[in-house]
């Protein structure tokens, strides 16, 4: 008996991407655990990943290419080779190129997968669909309206080195829940907590996070701009902005300054719903702890004013002088910070013209309404839209479509799969070559494939190969290799990348991004036009927004007239147990996680006559879905909590995405789930209101 350890990460859509190390035992993966010697993951995953190899051997995997032999939605399928599966599918689109160009071609990826090779960071499948002139698929689901803000405010969207919060003494985790979504940063505010850190979660949720954090602020959703501005206003009261950074570091400070002494307490107060006492000791507490993080979730800035909230609350470090801490500043995503050549795997110049851009979050309005061209062919990989994606019934109405040809690509028959016409089986991540840095930390690491696929499972890159073949495609880029492909990946000579090469990084598993411990990333200024923190960005003024950094209120969630009729903001937070939609089918964490269940505070619920563990119907004009009430004040009163994650094969057919408009945010066209007013009502008391809620 001779076991093998093969190095690897965790490919999930998770901050952390830890790193780990597969036990292969006469071929098997037999065993899985974090690696020990890892600085910032150190050795432990998640409760979601701990079972990871068993998810791989699930009886409901998928083993073989199947064809559509029922209805659309019907979920019925019939076996067949690849070879038959892969011309279908290039037959299809050469049909859909004559017709219409390539254009009428949406490859529809999501983040099933983060991996620069088989994932959404290296836009995997992007060099087939440039030689097709597909439209061009723009990623806005998860982090975009937040990464935009930053932008004008920083130059860039990154921020601070997560490990730097260790030095810090006041850390704010603004709608962010890290022991549910990244548990390793609590461990490092747990080091900072041991040297005297005041830890606050800023919340319309008391998460598992608040629970054990030092103090709670629950504000209404979308406020969080408001907010900051009003802890601003107390910092100025204190005398305690840092003047002498402000004049070096700075532009647009005496503009941003009338724009925070306009959020005095009592209007701060009635524009979040936090008291005036709460909003004073916190400002006060920011002004005088130095250095002071913010921590930042996506979550934040999934409403009509999520930009603006990023923009601004990357100002707050700016006035007291902390960007130029260690252990100051602001934590949002560390993603760019991986200098690798993305390019050269994007090979965008194998483009022939320009083509179309089609939103992620804007499914159901591609495939209802764009018709020049119309879209014909839907290539769905990495992603579970039906659940996943905004206007969930509109969705349906789309893929239902008898002229739509749609592919999915997964590890398991997800509600998306179900209306496809072909359905192929994916590689799992312990099952193929990729390479993947983290949006929460500053290493990267390689994934070398421990076992040999199941069945006849093939890895995207493989699966693109052999369709560019089918389909006659001579571009010799389309048939590179996957070591090839990491090995252009790393050939950059950007300094994060100094001493990374293809065989030092496979050889060790990992390694941390050529950054010094304890870095501060603007010391030597910001990378925007004036070199400074913008609080007055003319690019912003430029691109339609307000030049000067503030609050953007919410859309929904702040019309009180839309509140008199839909009582209830809605906020789809992440479920523990789940990530995304992975592991919605796993028996064991659908057991953990329970039936889909809405929280209710108990003033709330008294008011419209709801008991706990009541079966209720969330529902708008745009669509419902039923769940069990919960009564818990873990949320604050006008707030209902669910979560997002459950299949709804399993759930009913609905889920809260019924309920979500199909709408952007202020900037780069991000989602608004948490954007999204409602009504809850006991089944028994519900009329036949389909119509008025959308089916």
């Amino acid at each position: 008996m001779n076991d093998t350890q093969v190095v690897g990460a965790c490919p999930l859509d998770c901050a952390d991407a830890c790193s780990w190390q597969v036990t292969v035992r006469d071929g098997e993966a037999v065993a899985l655990r974090g690696t020990p010697e890892h600085p910032y993951t150190r050795g432990t995953l998640c409760v979601k990943v701990n079972q990871f190899l068993e998810h791989t051997r699930a009886p409901d995997r998928l083993l073989h290419p199947l064809r559509r032999v029922g209805r659309k939605g019907e979920g019925r399928f019939e076996r067949i080779d690849w070879d038959s599966a892969l011309d279908e599918i290039a037959q299809r689109l050469k049909q859909t190129i004559d017709r219409h160009g390539g254009e009428a071609i949406w490859p529809y990826q999501g983040t099933g997968t983060l991996g620069f090779l088989q994932g959404l960071q290296g836009r995997a499948g992007s060099r087939l669909w440039n030689v097709l002139g597909a439209s061009r698929h723009d990623m806005t689901i998860c982090s975009i309206a937040g990464l935009v803000g930053l932008r004008y405010t920083l130059g860039v969207s990154t921020g601070i080195d997560p490990e730097s919060l260790e030095h810090s003494r006041l850390i704010l985790l603004w709608g962010s829940n890290p022991l549910t979504s990244r548990h390793h940063l609590w461990k490092v505010i747990q080091r900072a907590r041991k040297n005297g850190a005041h830890v606050v979660v800023i919340d319309p949720v008391r998460s598992r996070s608040a629970a054990q954090a030092d103090e709670h602020i629950a504000p209404l959703p979308g406020s969080d701009a408001a907010l900051a501005l009003g802890l601003l206003h107390v910092v100025l009261q204190e005398g305690a902005e840092d003047r002498e950074y402000l004049a070096a570091r700075t532009v647009g400070w005496a503009e941003f300054r009338q724009r925070v002494l306009a959020f005095d307490p009592v209007r701060t107060a009635r524009e979040t719903g936090v008291t005036e006492e709460e909003i004073v000791r916190l400002g006060r507490r920011v002004a005088r702890s130095r250095p002071t993080a913010v921590g930042v979730s996506q979550g934040i800035q999934r409403h009509a004013g999520g930009g603006a909230a990023l923009r601004t609350l990357a100002c707050l470090p700016a006035v007291t002088g902390d960007w130029q801490r260690p252990g100051g500043g602001l934590l949002y995503s560390t993603d760019g910070y991986f200098g690798a050549n993305r390019e050269a795997l994007y090979r965008d110049d194998l483009l022939r013209g320009p083509v179309r851009t089609l939103s992620m979050t804007r499914l159901a309005e591609g495939l209802l309404e764009a018709d020049d061209p119309p879209v014909e062919a839907l290539i769905v990989y990495g992603a579970n839209p039906l659940a996943s994606s905004p206007d969930q019934n509109r969705i349906r109405r789309g893929l239902a479509r008898d002229d739509l040809f749609t592919v999915v690509m997964d590890h398991f028959q997800t509600d998306t799969a179900d209306y496809a016409d072909i359905l192929l089986p994916a590689t799992m991540q312990t099952e193929h070559l990729d390479v993947h840095d983290g949006y929460g930390h500053l290493y990267v690491n390689w994934n070398e494939p421990a076992v040999a696929p199941p069945g006849e499972c093939l890895s995207t890159t493989e699966t693109f190969r052999r369709l560019a073949r089918a389909m006659g495609l001579t571009e010799p880029a389309l048939y590179a290799g996957d070591e090839e492909l990491a090995s252009e990946l790393l050939d950059s000579s950007h300094p994060s990348l100094a001493g990374i090469t293809v065989d030092t990084l496979r050889a060790k598993g990992w390694a941390r991004l050529a950054y010094p411990d304890g870095f501060v990333p603007f010391a030597d200024g910001f990378p925007t036009p004036s070199g400074k923190l913008e609080f007055v960005s003319e690019a912003a003024r430029a691109d339609g927004h307000d030049a000067v950094a503030g609050y953007v209120p919410a859309s929904e969630a702040d019309d009180a007239e839309r509140a008199r009729s839909l009582p209830l903001v809605l906020l789809s937070v992440a479920n523990h147990f789940f990530l995304n939609t992975v592991f919605g089918n796993k028996p064991e964490l659908r057991r953990r996680a329970g039936p889909p269940c809405v929280v209710l505070h108990p003033k709330d619920a008294a008011a419209h006559g709801i008991a706990d563990g009541e079966r209720v119907r969330i529902s708008n004009e745009r669509g419902a879905f039923e769940a069990l009430a919960r009564i818990d004040d873990v949320v604050r009163p006008g707030v209902a909590m669910t979560t997002k994650g459950h299949w709804l094969k399993f759930t009913g057919g609905s889920g809260p995405n019924a309920t979500v408009d199909e709408r952007d945010a202020d900037m780069g066209g991000g989602a608004v789930f948490h954007d999204n007013r409602v009504r809850i009502m006991p089944l028994d008391r519900c009329e036949d209101d389909s119509s008025e809620d959308g089916g």
